[in-house]
């Protein structure tokens, strides 16, 4: 697992490799990813926008960014989580992602916070040491 705190919210990111939909002699990876947001500051806030940057095995960057996660912008009071599921899919065997929440205040401001970059790691890819 991965985790980051920005501001009081801890963000924690689990990926897993889909065997089920991926399909290597294709060149198709998928990935699906649990995310848990924990508010442990002390303002209401609501999740607005997301930011996400993927990058595959061989350098190939895609952004994605748009209103809210998985179709909703929820609202998280201090103590509250929020947890999604969501996925990617990638031409190559391995890659990274990376990205911000653009939340916003009970005072109306925004602000960004950090989303861990996680590794897209599969079975098909060959371990290297660096």
């Amino acid at each position: 697992m991965y985790s980051q705190t920005t501001q009081g919210i801890v963000v924690t990111v689990k990926p897993f490799y889909l065997d089920d939909q991926s399909s290597p002699a294709d060149n198709h990876f998928v990935w699906a990813y649990r995310v848990r947001i924990q508010n442990n500051g002390g303002e209401t806030v609501q999740l607005m926008r997301r930011h996400w940057v993927i990058t595959d095995a061989i350098g190939r960057v895609q952004e994605v960014e748009g209103p809210g996660v998985v179709g909703e912008q929820p609202v998280l009071r201090p103590g509250d989580a929020y947890e999604y599921t969501s996925g990617t899919p990638l031409p190559t065997a391995s890659g990274i992602m990376v990205g911000t929440y653009e939340m916003e205040g009970e005072q109306g401001g925004t602000f960004n916070i950090a989303i861990p970059a996680f590794s897209l790691d599969s079975p098909h890819e060959r371990s290297r040491l660096n």
